[in-house]
């Protein structure tokens, strides 16, 4: 079993998944539980890049980078599933692809100066390639979006 720090901040989380600036769109990940969930957070500043036209004159963070975000956090959450079982090394991750989004539900807008918590969790998993998940996301305990999704890790590395 390998040890992962109690809290991944950004250079952590780089080490473990290939997005890079501008769509690294997790800052922090805490309580990971090995094959089964994680809690990820995302500041939400005024200075992201998306709020220039969506919307000037009432930033609101898109949803589709919500779901992204999720996303981003169960990727996370599999690439550390795989470490542990040592199927993978850590740094030689490979890309995770969406097969399918369902039950996304938008219920607030995420606005400059949120926190957003993501709350993912492993529904099922077949192999080391195939992953459905569930999230939600919140803002001071109040649920902004939920999801449920599929992902495929096409070749997952073989530590070596």
């Amino acid at each position: 079993m390998l040890n992962f720090p109690e809290v991944l901040l950004a250079e952590d989380i780089k080490k473990i998944i290939p997005h890079r600036y501008p769509f690294l769109l997790i800052d922090k990940v805490e309580s990971v539980f090995v094959g089964k969930s994680c809690v990820a957070y995302k500041n939400v500043t005024n200075n992201e890049w998306f709020f220039q036209g969506h919307f000037p004159d009432f930033p609101v963070m898109p949803g589709v980078l919500i779901i992204e975000s999720m996303a981003q956090a169960a990727g996370v959450l599999a690439f550390m599933t795989l470490f542990s079982e040592g199927v993978c090394a850590p740094g030689k991750s490979d890309r995770v692809y969406f097969t399918a989004i369902e039950e996304a539900k938008f219920r607030k807008p995420v606005i400059p100066g949120d926190v957003l918590k993501l709350d993912v969790s492993v529904i099922k998993r077949r192999g080391n390639k195939f992953w459905s998940f569930c999230a939600l996301a919140s803002v001071n305990n109040l649920t902004t979006d939920s999801a449920e999704f599929n992902a495929m890790i096409p070749d997952v590395r073989h530590k070596k």
